[in-house]
């Protein structure tokens, strides 16, 4: 027995004023419940009960440690209560981290309808271009593209979304337009730093699938810049196709590469643990799984 079990029976007899009372609430023998106060007293180092052959009274010093007793079990049973709390109903901070362009064409829109239906959830929203440690920087649940690495993660598919190839007129108007895979060596990419596997356009040929290295006179380190830069015509960009329908239905863009260019990506609500799910991380999953696919899938 721990010292909670014995902190519990102890105030049980005072409650009760006798072991044998004590022990039908504990469903206990009245020995074993003995037992225990007894080995308490000896712990404490100080007798708790004056003890008579009709009944059990609690000395100077049980009813001191009495009272410390019953405040430490109520806080107990009132820390129980509030984690029963956050399992059932959705309370408190949830904290989301996700990567900027996901965050302004897919998630913000979407977070009034959210907090019209939570609003006794507080929202914090923490842009980086990369995962993050979920665990040590408090986050709830991150959002993501592409292909996860660490496989320690929990990870549920959201939706997907189709990447484009794609240019302004006016770059096109002076380029050209590239017909087939190999033509993008000859034309102006605009690369991302520090992200290799953006840089690597796969494309479907003749021959099958083949990745492309692509290259170009413009880098950034947000995607971002190379929107607006495909913007102005300073090349081909390769955009996740949420970031890109508008300008694309307005005609500030031209998708290129149509039939070769078939890549899809994954996006995924990734979380450390799977069992004992906040419900506030739940729902917001589950939200987004009703809310995204109409923004992010073709």
């Amino acid at each position: 027995m721990d010292k909670l079990t014995e902190m519990s029976v102890f105030v049980e007899v005072a409650r009760a004023g006798s072991f044998s009372a004590a022990a039908r609430v504990l469903k206990l023998s009245p020995s074993a419940v003995s037992k225990l106060v007894t080995r308490l007293e000896h712990r404490l180092g100080t007798r708790l009960f004056n003890r008579t052959t009709r009944q059990v009274k609690l000395t100077e010093a049980g009813e001191a440690y009495l009272q410390r007793c019953v405040s430490i079990l109520d806080q107990i049973d009132d820390a129980e209560e509030l984690l029963a709390g956050f399992g059932r109903e959705p309370r408190g901070l949830l904290t989301v981290n996700s990567t900027a362009d996901f965050a302004k064409y897919c998630l913000v829109p979407v977070m009034p309808l959210f907090r019209a239906q939570f609003p006794q959830l507080k929202f914090s929203l923490q842009i980086t271009p990369v995962m993050v440690d979920l665990v040590a920087e408090g986050v709830d649940v991150a959002l993501r593209m592409g292909e996860l690495k660490d496989s320690s993660l929990v990870a549920r598919k959201l939706c997907e979304s189709r990447r484009i190839i794609c240019a302004s007129p006016d770059y096109l108007a002076i380029y050209g337009e590239p017909k087939k895979a190999a033509d993008l060596r000859d034309h102006n990419c605009l690369t991302m730093s520090g992200a290799p596997t953006f840089n690597q356009w796969t494309l479907k040929t003749s021959k099958g699938r083949e990745t492309i290295q692509v290259d170009g006179d413009f880098i950034a380190d947000k995607v971002d810049m190379l929107h607006q830069h495909a913007l102005q015509g300073g090349g081909l960009v390769r955009l996740a196709e949420f970031t890109v329908e508008a300008d694309i239905a307005a005609g500030r863009l031209v998708p290129v590469l149509e039939r070769c260019n078939q890549e899809v990506q994954e996006v995924h609500a990734v979380y450390p643990h799977r069992e004992h799910l906040p419900s506030k991380v739940r729902v917001f999953i589950d939200f987004l799984l009703e809310h995204l696919p109409m923004r992010c899938m073709d």
